[in-house]
């Protein structure tokens, strides 16, 4: 295995994303490199959403290749992405809300742990034990996420800053190398912000990957490694925070021009 392919587990090489004629993303070359946290920052209608769609199989490109670990992955059903190792999470929160805290996890669970058929529909011991592990792995999750004692609590029964924090919970119960998520501060107040700023820095700690869509830019600015500026589909910066944001076109495109 090359050096580059260990140091970035994702890369994008010339991505083109067209929709009836309309270029939503315009050549996009760009790299993730390990054990970081990467923001992507633009206005609305930049393409952010949709490049989170590419990268994990929801669409395909247009052109342009999609590695992860060295290998591509755009021509990928997003379920066989998953299991290769990437989760994500939505701009509008999507849990089972009729389900519970706990059930919701272990669902995120089940993309990595593998039952046959026959061994679920019979219940049989090897199945139970699976079940078990499941269980008390989604449990270690909760804890960590801060909501072990909402485990039996009905998932629509909380409020929107903790359903935030399942979601990226049940993304993490894949047990991803990356964890994409697509505005994880978005409607939340000062103390609900700091909880999932809190909570991106702690699963980057512990070596997974995070590539970040967020709007709040003080969010942006205090946890990432990186940070990717879109417009248009188009890249027109990427570097440290420092340089994004004192980087003129950024500044006219999304800043309004306050730095």
């Amino acid at each position: 295995m090359s050096a580059d392919i260990e140091e970035n587990v994702l890369e994008l090489q010339g991505v083109v994303m067209t929709f009836g004629g309309l270029m939503v993303l315009n050549n996009l070359n760009f790299k993730v490199r390990r054990g970081t946290i990467k923001a992507i920052i633009g206005p609305n209608g930049a393409g952010k959403t949709t490049l989170f769609n590419v990268i994990t199989g929801s669409f395909s490109p247009t052109e342009g290749t999609v590695m992860f670990k060295g290998r591509p992955i755009q021509d990928l059903k997003a379920h066989k992405i998953a299991y290769q190792g990437i989760s994500r999470t939505f701009q509008t929160v999507e849990l089972f809300g009729n389900m519970t805290v706990l059930e919701n996890v272990m669902l995120g669970c089940h993309t990595r742990v593998r039952t046959s058929f026959m061994a679920s529909g019979l219940v049989l011991p090897q199945s139970r034990r699976k079940e078990k592990r499941i269980r008390e792995s989604a449990l270690k999750i909760l804890k960590f996420i801060g909501l072990a004692d909402k485990f039996k609590d009905s998932a629509d029964s909380l409020p929107l800053g903790e359903q935030k924090l399942l979601e990226i919970g049940r993304a993490l119960a894949s047990e991803p190398e990356l964890i994409c998520l697509d505005e994880p501060a978005a409607g939340l107040n000062e103390t609900e912000t700091h909880l999932a700023s809190s909570l991106i820095k702690a699963i980057n700690a512990k070596g997974t990957t995070v590539l970040l869509v967020e709007h709040d830019m003080k969010v942006v600015m205090n946890i990432s490694d990186e940070i990717l500026v879109l417009n248009y589909g188009q890249k027109i910066a990427e570097g440290p925070p420092e340089d994004v944001r004192n980087n003129p076109g950024v500044i006219d495109a999304y800043l309004g021009g306050v730095a």
